[in-house]
């Protein structure tokens, strides 16, 4: 068990713990001379006991003072899980039902089955460290890398306030990467990026991507969210159509290929296929992990207290048992008179 002190100046005062056997508290009667009387061993006794439970209960007060706690270490465990960044999509078409149309009575919106389906997925995966970002015309960090799972869970709540319009998957990525800690090759790190629309990526900027995804070894999960009607990642081109600008979800998925890393590609066109997607990610990602757990810090400042009253009351009934000796006329006459005023 790991013991602790937030206040350790106070510890300073411990010293004060041989006060008791410098004096004694208890009241001095003045007598002629016991010189004559047997060796009292129990009267011996008892005041060794007195002075130490003097002692002892200063010792605890002190301690109570410097707040002492009980536990509070951190401990490594080996868990099953990921380093894993939910990359989500906040443009305004996310906040359309997979119809396309604004959500009415008990439809949800994209962005809302979503954050639904992402709360059960991370509640299945206590061990995971999750991060979030965020885009649309620009990325955003939402959450760093963190085990705490209600600030995750809080991070996803927020994820369906509405964006603007322009999808910036490129910069997203790049945020998203950089939440990895490129010094821990150990580690295993995924992107779930989820999307309703792609975007045309420049050459220039590809190949950084494809560096950076090289060099932090991250899975890339991609979560599309097709709306009824809109091109697809898996569609088959029409003549003349097949470029960047006319089917940018098409070749965003080709990019993704040609990364040379994990890659998993999911179309989902109603909750219940987001649903389904999610599952197969939780599945996939299934990998030994060493995370540390902080364990909870027990205070022991009560305990200190209520155990220095203990020897209190040992000493309380010690004074109460005093009893006061008159000394006789005629012993006064034969002490010194710095005796007899004293008596």
């Amino acid at each position: 068990m790991t013991l602790g002190v937030d206040q350790p100046w106070m510890l300073v005062l411990l010293p004060l713990v041989v006060l008791p056997w410098l004096r004694s508290p208890h009241r001095r009667t003045a007598v002629g001379s016991i010189a004559v009387v047997p060796a009292d061993h129990l009267s011996a006794w008892l005041g060794h006991i007195l002075r130490g439970a003097g002692a002892l209960t200063i010792g605890l007060i002190v301690l109570a003072l410097s707040s002492p706690y009980a536990g509070g270490r951190t401990v490594s465990r080996i868990g099953t899980g990921a380093q894993l960044v939910l990359l989500l999509d906040r443009s305004g078409s996310m906040n359309d039902t997979f119809a396309g149309r604004t959500p009415a009575g008990a439809e949800e919106s994209k962005a809302s089955a979503t954050k639904r389906l992402l709360r059960e997925f991370i509640g299945r995966r206590p061990h995971d460290l999750f991060g979030v970002a965020a885009f649309s015309t620009a990325p955003m960090l939402v959450l760093p890398l963190t085990d705490h799972q209600d600030a995750v869970l809080a991070a996803v709540n927020a994820s369906d306030r509405r964006g603007l319009d322009f999808t910036n998957i490129a910069r997203g990525l790049g945020m998203a990467l950089s939440m990895f800690a490129a010094d821990r090759p150990d580690e295993h790190h995924v992107i779930l990026l989820v999307s309703d629309g792609g975007a045309v990526i420049d050459p220039h900027v590809q190949d950084q991507l494809r560096a950076a995804f090289a060099r932090h070894r991250a899975d890339l999960y991609f979560l599309f969210l097709r709306t009824a009607g809109s091109k697809g990642l898996f569609d088959t081109p029409a003549p003349g159509e097949d470029t960047p600008q006319a089917m940018p979800e098409r070749f965003l998925h080709l990019y993704f290929q040609t990364l040379g890393i994990p890659y998993h590609a999911f179309q989902a066109e109603s909750p219940q296929q987001v649903e389904e997607a999610i599952r197969q990610v939780d599945a996939l990602e299934r990998y030994p992990i060493t995370y540390t757990e902080r364990l909870p810090r027990h205070d022991l400042t009560g305990w200190a207290y209520a155990l220095a009253c203990l020897p209190t009351l040992v000493l309380l009934a010690a004074k109460l048992a005093e009893a006061r000796i008159t000394p006789q006329p005629q012993v006064l006459a034969v002490m010194s008179p710095r005796r007899r005023k004293a008596a």
